[in-house]
């Protein structure tokens, strides 16, 4: 549109007349203006291109000065306008945090530039703002997860409309280890990489772990290779020491399997004689996963972890029991429990359980067989 001069442009309206006592020094005067002047505004049907800037400039002066009331009405009422002043909007989004946030949330005028302006300089409230608007690119998120508190970073991942990269991802999930507020946010992300979803099994609760076995096993074969793949380029973990045991524990064990001795029922003899490292070296083996994951499933009691792995083993339930009443000894109700811990292991398909362990293999940075 070709621009014309501003007194051409406004000519036979009511704007010049409503410019003209923006001058007015009463705050009274400017407060019942500043109200004519967004009414007018929402009454117009075709504004030029002056026009608009006029609008904008004038709003947003008279908008400096009012009380924080009318300032939040105005948010209210411009944020959802697609045609809203930019210099207005520019300006609210800059406002206290209870008048930015509604802007900051869905108004379609402020470019990336200004969101990134935004998250870059000012605090928690605007930050979780821009987290919940419809679309968050990655350049936002990136400076969200970095800038962000851990009830920011929440906002965000529940928000499927935001878009993170690949570090910012692995970043949110490395937060999201350790705060529990976080789990089910990041677990139950729908965009969240499958390598990464499978890092947070051994820390989420038990409904949480069962939504990765079941990701794990609507996923499409090609999906799994290619999330394998991502996963080993970048894990590379360091448990610790092994025990002072564990030399002379793995040469009888291969003794044993050479002798073609290493039966699931000598595992249950390790197990209930307190060998404990053997026990878990030939566990290790018979699910093919490494000593390290295997350990932590034992000492930490995690009885869903270890039907997965006694599932990709292909050992029986009767097995799969006695080495949980086992490990469990200091559960005076452990046999009482043993009904749920027989039904949790039924419940599990073998296809599960092995796409599951894949995973734990990877991130150990095994690969996988």
């Amino acid at each position: 549109m070709t621009d014309v001069a501003p007194e051409a442009a406004v000519a036979g309206s009511r704007l010049p007349a409503l410019i003209a006592l923006a001058q007015e020094p009463s705050s009274e005067s400017r407060r019942a203006l500043l109200r004519e002047l967004t009414d007018h505004f929402f009454g117009s049907t075709a504004r030029t291109t002056n026009e608009d800037a006029l609008y904008g400039s004038v709003l947003s002066d008279l908008a400096a000065d009012m009380e924080v009331a009318v300032r939040r009405e105005l948010s209210a009422r411009f944020a959802v306008r697609s045609d809203a002043p930019r210099a207005l909007i520019r300006r609210l989004a800059n406002d206290e945090a209870d008048i930015a946030g509604e802007v900051l949330r869905v108004s379609t005028v402020l470019t990336e530039e200004d969101l990134l302006g935004v998250v870059r300089a000012k605090g928690q409230e605007y930050l979780r703002a821009v987290s919940g608007r419809a679309d968050v690119s990655e350049a936002l998120s990136d400076v969200i997860v970095q800038r962000g508190d851990d009830e920011t970073l929440g906002t965000l991942l529940r928000n499927d409309g935001a878009r993170l990269s690949r570090s910012a991802t692995e970043a949110a999930v490395e937060r999201a280890k350790a705060n529990p507020d976080l789990h089910a946010a990041t677990v139950e992300r729908s965009s969240l990489p499958p390598d990464l979803l499978n890092e947070m099994y051994f820390v989420v609760e038990a409904r949480l772990r069962q939504h990765i076995l079941e990701q794990n096993a609507a996923m499409d074969p090609v999906l799994l290779e290619n999330a394998l793949a991502a996963g080993r380029t970048r894990i590379a973990t360091d448990d610790g020491a092994l025990p002072a045991d564990y030399a002379a524990a793995h040469d009888y064990v291969d003794e044993l399997r050479a002798a073609g001795q290493l039966s699931p029922t000598m595992l249950a003899r390790f197990l209930r004689s307190g060998s404990r490292t053997p026990f878990l070296i030939a566990l290790a083996q018979l699910a093919d996963v490494d000593f390290h994951t295997a350990r932590q499933i034992v000492e930490r009691g995690e009885i869903d972890a270890l039907a997965v792995i006694c599932k990709a083993a292909d050992l029986d339930r009767a097995l799969f029991l006695t080495f949980t009443v086992v490990i469990l000894n200091k559960d005076a109700d452990a046999m009482g429990k043993a009904h749920g811990y027989g039904r949790l292991y039924a419940d599990l398909t073998r296809d599960q359980a092995l796409r599951t362990v894949r995973f734990w293999r990877m991130r150990r940075g095994v690969q996988a067989a």
